[in-house]
């Protein structure tokens, strides 16, 4: 069985996880663009007992990599369907 953690902030005491609108809000766009993104397995989510939210770790990993190989991102890399197609050793949310 899967041991969860019981800490809901990172070790910098930021919480660990965004809210639907505060994910949006961060990336620029609606919120019902998040939810539709997410809804379309566009955009990589947790759902709660109905309740959606980001992992902030996501956010910061799309970001970065924009940032980093300065070519557009497609959120689609961080999703379920993405890890499962991806390659030995290549690491998720990246393109070969």
């Amino acid at each position: 069985m899967r041991r969860l953690a019981t800490d809901t902030r990172g070790q910098s005491g930021e919480p660990r996880f965004h809210s639907v609108a505060e994910a949006a809000h961060i990336l620029g766009v609606s919120e019902m663009t998040m939810y539709r993104a997410i809804r379309s397995g566009q955009f990589p989510a947790v759902q709660l007992m109905g309740r959606l939210i980001i992992p902030k770790r996501v956010i910061d990993e799309i970001i970065d990599t924009a940032i980093d190989t300065g070519a557009l991102v497609n959120t689609q890399d961080w999703t379920v369907d993405a890890r499962v197609s991806a390659t030995p050793g290549q690491r998720e949310g990246q393109r070969a």
